[in-house]
């Protein structure tokens, strides 16, 4: 079932068996039921500690991504800002709460960058992506200048490709 769509990101809830003593069980990804992402290129994921903050990150270029993130352990507030310099919407922000709990998932095209902030004492958080990975194409814009209520941020936990990104203000969008 896909909840708040709108003709860019989508949060999605997955089917969820909701298993018994052993766990359960999470059908987070369908072509059936998801073609605007497909096709998948590369899967990644990455642990972090409570606090961290990781972003905001995208790709551009011939190497321009979409994503299908979920957090399959712990907590995160996921952020998505919209770089679109064309659109209306350039510039906002939205976040939700994805976890092992709830299971949902987000869908980010093309033109947004993304970030979270761990929640809980560790998250492992899942990322498939329409196109392979180039540090070349890759860019972000800092953290700290979307007008987002982050709720803290810890200098010392944000790395330090993370500190030098351009504040949203001043940087220029490839899209």
């Amino acid at each position: 079932m896909i909840l708040p769509e709108t003709e860019t990101y989508r949060l999605i809830s997955p089917r969820v068996n909701q298993g018994d003593h052993r766990g359960r069980f999470v059908k987070y990804f369908s072509a059936d039921s998801a073609e605007e992402v497909i096709p998948m290129v590369e899967s990644f994921y990455s642990t972090s500690a409570k606090g961290v903050i990781r972003g905001m990150h995208f790709q551009s270029g011939e190497y321009a991504q979409a994503k299908l993130v979920t957090c399959v352990y712990g907590e995160i507030l996921d952020v998505i800002v919209d770089l679109r310099k064309d659109q209306p919407t350039y510039g906002e922000v939205f976040s939700t709460v994805l976890s092992s709990e709830n299971a949902n998932c987000l869908y980010i095209p093309v033109g947004f960058a993304h970030g979270f902030k761990t929640l809980s004492e560790h998250a492992t958080v899942l990322y498939h992506c329409t196109a392979a990975y180039s540090a070349q194409h890759e860019g972000g814009v800092h953290l700290d200048s979307l007008g987002f209520d982050w709720g803290g941020i810890d200098a010392d936990l944000l790395s330090v490709r993370d500190k030098s990104f351009l504040p949203l203000e001043t940087f220029k969008s490839p899209f």
